[in-house]
């Protein structure tokens, strides 16, 4: 209203002196927002979870998974083969029993793996697996 003056909580659209409103446009809650897996200067891949998992396909790992609000089970345990991990997912397989997972990295707490990894991002040696106890 004219004359007003309020604070406006964060993330709110902010009123322009003609009466009308700025638009900020944000995705729903929960949604990731678009991050570049490059760095631009050198065009080398960064250190994300997603990108370290994909150069451990096929090895064993176990995941530690946690469920908010879940009356039957608030912690979970996984384990299987990585077969595949993006921005949001990671999915394995039991090689006992063929079943596959497709787990959310929202309820990723940590993963372990019982051997060592591959890290050669521009933090690791180029072709030396990550070997320090």
């Amino acid at each position: 209203m004219p004359g007003m003056t309020s604070a406006m909580p964060s993330g709110m659209p902010a009123a322009v002196p003609n009466g009308s409103m700025t638009m900020t446009m944000l995705p729903p809650a929960g949604t990731a927002l678009p991050i570049s897996t490059f760095l631009p200067a050198t065009g080398r891949e960064e250190s994300y979870v997603e990108n370290i998992l994909r150069m451990n396909l096929g090895k064993v790992a176990t995941l530690y998974m946690t469920y908010e609000n879940n009356s039957d089970w608030n912690a979970k345990i996984f384990k299987g083969v990585l077969e595949a991990a993006g921005r949001d997912h990671i999915i394995i397989s039991d090689p006992a029993t063929g079943m596959r997972y497709l787990l959310l990295m929202v309820n990723l707490d940590y993963i372990t793996f019982d051997e060592p990894l591959n890290y050669n991002l521009p933090f690791g040696s180029a072709n030396n697996p990550v070997t320090r106890r």
